[in-house]
């Protein structure tokens, strides 16, 4: 069976904030200058939002720049940031720290990213972009000198040995004059693009953190809407860089939160475990009691900032939002980033194809970018999360001289090292004892993934693939203890022993996958190669 064919001007690849406001724009400049440019939107969730998750408080700063008129409109913007707290918690007391300027949120609001998107789908799509929900975008098309053509979305209806079944279907190719990917953190397609273009020559390794989240319903008496709170150090210890959001949503919800660095030194360390052991603490465990957890879910996000972008073009394409690495680590935020980066690109975009020879790489959108707010934004804050990597204490004593002396303008880089690189033998680092889960404020992996709604179909391909499966046992679990059984938030990975012998063995469980993406960024020897399933499966998050 062939592949049918769908030409436009611009195919983008994922419909999170960048990709949706980059569509967007295309479609405003389009009505404002008389030549419409065609532009779909493909996604890999089984609907818009399925896949986001983020905190989130969300500056306003670049929607207000897609529309002044957001709140006419309905933007999901419900309820204001009233209240900042930053605590730095010991195992027994919470004591409070100055709000850091970068984490005031007066002007933002608490929101479900997940819900935005949403939204702005709908405007999207009234401007007359085409959203494709429930096709993931496999494989990266390109023409005989190379150029990028666009992207063919994965088949439908092959079974796990890789052979078509009855309800088989070929993917679809969307072809693009220029592609924009907007996949996210490590996005399985750019990855290649780094490799083929050598996108990421000259820069920083990019960096990551794992965000485990769950959204509850709490007590009415505990619940103050607008309230944000974020902590520091326990019970992470003073090596590991992380720390929580406690967010007050509407309608008595509470948004929970725990991030932590990839960067961890401890192979026993186990995120998710962490997440839960920090609920308990005296100060947060009042807020769930006699409440009700709705929704868990987990994604990495970027911390590599300034020194980590990317070359941003290549011929046929470009890149905008968290797949190049825009997040503001010490605002904890990158929507608003994300989203201008789009909005450029998308306008050095349009000019690109209006013209009577358009060029074959976009070599505007960058130069515009560095005379954004963005590029300001982040190069002001560079050295804040490097400069962790020699403990807490001395991150936060240089993170205060960085902000109220320097005011960004140090004449240093701190620079990064790659997250899978960090990790010290099983032999050498202490053991970490989790306690078992109570089942009302803590909780196990795989009830976490039944409320994440995750959905796979069972026979199709593992993808989750290994490049060479005997390191998982001769070197992960030889010298780490198989770590990838810890990181993993969903219970994907386990170490099972078979036989007379007992012999180990990886198995994948790839229908628990939240598409997080940590095993691909975590694994010491880059071993696991995550690539998209068939289109439709993962989480189905309702209000993330």
């Amino acid at each position: 069976m062939q592949r049918e064919a769908m030409e436009y001007d611009v195919v983008i690849v994922g419909a999170g904030p960048s990709g949706l406001s980059a569509a967007i724009r295309l479609k405003q400049l389009s009505a404002e200058r008389g030549h419409d440019l065609s532009v779909c939107v493909v996604e890999k969730g089984s609907e818009v939002g399925a896949h986001i998750l983020s905190g989130a408080v969300l500056e306003p700063r670049a929607l207000v720049e897609l529309f002044p008129d957001w709140q006419e409109r309905g933007a999901p913007l419900l309820t204001p940031a009233t209240d900042d707290r930053f605590l730095f918690l010991t195992a027994t007391a919470a004591h409070r720290l100055p709000t850091p300027p970068q984490m005031n949120n007066h002007g933002n609001y608490i929101i479900s990213l997940g819900n935005l998107c949403r939204w702005l789908a709908k405007e999207a799509e009234a401007l007359g972009v085409e959203i494709y929900p429930g096709f993931a975008a496999a494989e990266v098309l390109y023409d005989e000198a190379g150029t990028v053509v666009g992207v063919a979305t994965g088949d439908m209806g092959v079974g796990r040995d890789g052979k078509p079944t009855d309800a088989y279907q070929p993917g679809v190719e969307l072809r693009g004059r220029q592609t924009v990917f907007a996949e996210g953190a490590r996005g399985s397609l750019t990855k290649t693009l780094f490799a083929r273009f050598r996108l990421r020559e000259g820069v920083d390794p990019q960096t990551f953190g794992i965000g485990i989240k769950e959204l509850w319903e709490i007590d009415p008496s505990r619940h103050r809407a607008g309230t944000v709170i974020h902590t520091i150090g326990w019970p992470l210890d003073r090596r590991t860089y992380g720390g929580s959001f406690l967010y007050h949503l509407e309608n008595n919800q509470v948004a929970v939160g725990f991030v932590i660095g990839l960067d961890y030194e401890n192979p026993h360390l186990s995120p998710f475990d962490e997440m839960q052991r920090f609920k308990t603490h005296p100060a947060m465990r009042p807020f769930f009691e006699g409440a009700r957890r709705v929704a868990y879910g987990a994604r990495a996000i970027n911390e590599g900032g300034f020194q980590s972008i990317p070359r941003l073009t290549f011929p046929g394409g470009l890149l905008v939002g968290c797949t190049a690495g825009f997040l503001n680590v010490p605002k904890i935020k990158g929507t608003h980033t994300a989203m201008k980066s789009a909005m450029v690109a998308a306008e050095a975009l349009y000019e690109a194809l209006s013209a009577a020879e358009p060029p074959r790489e976009v070599a505007a959108y960058p130069a515009r970018l560095r005379e954004s707010w963005v590029w300001d934004e982040l190069h002001g804050v560079r050295n804040i999360r490097p400069s962790f990597r020699r403990g807490l204490f001395a991150g936060l004593v240089y993170s205060a001289f960085d902000t109220y002396v320097l005011r960004g303008k140090a004449p240093w880089t701190f620079h990064h090292h790659a997250d899978n690189e960090s990790l010290r033998k099983a032999s050498e680092a202490p053991r970490i004892a989790y306690p078992k889960p109570d089942g009302k404020i803590t909780f196990d992996k795989l009830s976490s993934v039944f409320v994440s709604n995750t959905n796979h179909e069972e026979d199709q391909p593992v993808h989750l693939r290994l490049r060479d499966p005997a390191v998982a046992i001769t070197h992960n679990l030889a010298l780490y203890d198989a770590p990838e059984q810890r990181y993993c938030p969903a219970g994907v990975y386990e170490i099972v022993r078979e036989g007379a012998d007992g012999a180990p063995r990886l198995q994948i469980n790839a229908q628990n996958c939240v598409h997080c993406k940590t095993c691909d960024i975590k694994d010491p020897t880059q071993n696991i190669d995550w690539v998209v399933p068939q289109g439709g499966g993962g989480p189905n998050y309702p209000n993330m």
